[in-house]
């Protein structure tokens, strides 16, 4: 279940943060992930606090699927290319897994300019706006335990910002600005968000 998201490649220029070998592994498309995962858990795949949304959501719009390029500054040193091609010209491909570990995320995480409360907000990479809190009912460690075992950071309902995160019916997680974040793969904890660290790594918007 966890290699279900596909591993982009050859799809993002060329760039420091495909530098390592498993940059270069074989580019793949999404499986149908409704009828996989109903097969495998026995159960209809997305519901619980899940805001569903249409295809409109990611209609074309000025800059690909959005209205604005990413942010210039990302944060944890994200590189900029990838994430402007992940977010905005991108509805099946993901950073490649494990990429997020390779960047300042987890040497950050305690700065108190990042962490605030306990938790960490995730900014939309185009518009700063707040998608993900974490860690909520559960501890930092946790959090950081399951996102390495899947290989992306993965939220859970109560962290996800439901204002501005929606699910198109094949469980693509976008945003309402058209930002692609990533796919709703549950397991048997419930819904599980496994969402590109470069698409929520933009900065608020004063």
């Amino acid at each position: 279940m966890t290699r279900l998201l596909p591993i982009l490649a050859a799809f993002a220029a060329p760039s420091s943060a495909f530098t390592s070998p498993s940059a270069r592994l074989a580019v793949s498309r999404t499986p149908p992930l409704r009828g996989i995962l109903d097969g495998l858990l026995g159960q209809k795949a997305f519901g619980g606090d899940c805001v569903m949304c249409d295809e409109e959501i990611m209609s074309p719009k000025q800059h690909g699927t959005s209205e604005v390029p990413v942010q210039e500054n990302l944060r944890w040193n994200c590189a900029n290319d990838v994430a402007d091609r992940i977010c905005n010209f991108n509805r099946h491909y993901a950073e490649y897994a494990g990429y997020w570990e390779t960047t300042d995320f987890l040497k950050e995480h305690n700065m108190a300019s990042v962490m605030e409360n306990g938790e960490i907000t995730f900014y939309d990479s185009n518009t700063g706006k707040a998608l993900f809190y974490a860690p909520r009912g559960r501890t930092f460690d946790e959090f950081v335990a399951e996102s390495k075992s899947h290989g992306w950071p993965s939220f859970r309902d109560e962290e996800t910002n439901w204002e501005y995160v929606r699910c198109l019916p094949n469980g693509e997680a976008v945003s309402v600005d058209g930002t692609h974040l990533g796919h709703n793969l549950p397991d048997g904890k419930g819904n599980r968000y496994c969402i590109n660290l470069v698409s929520v790594a933009g900065n608020p918007v004063e």
